[in-house]
């Protein structure tokens, strides 16, 4: 981590990104976390599937983890969700919630943006995960940096 992602976020912007993160999931099954880091020097979409694994996203019960990764100072952001949603979903399923973030973002709204993208995933999720009784939150909801 450097300077420039720890300014990212303001402290109470990360804690308003959790507990968006937070309220997203009492409606579904889903489980949603952001990573951020600075820099990556390959291609974004191909680590940020690296890093759902690592943080071991895909190993919930549903298969139904999203990620949002942001490279800060490459301007990059990826949405990637896993394989049980896609086997229930059409192949553009992400894209208006990628439109809104990268709205905010344009905008320099960072937190705004994510905290509307997780919102949205957290809505699109619950038609397709709903939150049933005995649903546990299967992935920390901080957000993640290297």
């Amino acid at each position: 981590m450097n300077a420039q992602t720890e300014a990212f976020l303001t402290a109470a912007e990360e804690a308003q990104i959790v507990q968006a993160i937070q309220e997203a999931e009492k409606n579904t099954s889903g489980e949603i976390r952001v990573h951020l880091e600075q820099h990556w020097e390959g291609e974004h979409l191909q680590h940020a599937v690296q890093l759902f694994h690592q943080m071991e996203m895909d190993k919930t019960k549903e298969r139904n983890g999203v990620l949002f990764y942001i490279a800060v100072a490459d301007h990059k952001f990826v949405i990637y969700g896993d394989e049980g949603i896609h086997q229930k979903v059409a192949d553009n399923f992400w894209d208006s919630t990628k439109d809104i973030v990268i709205g905010y973002f344009k905008k320099q709204a960072f937190a705004k943006g994510l905290i509307a993208g997780i919102q949205e995933a957290g809505l699109q999720l619950k038609k397709h995960f709903p939150w049933e009784a005995n649903d546990s939150n299967e992935l920390q909801d901080e957000i993640s940096k290297s």
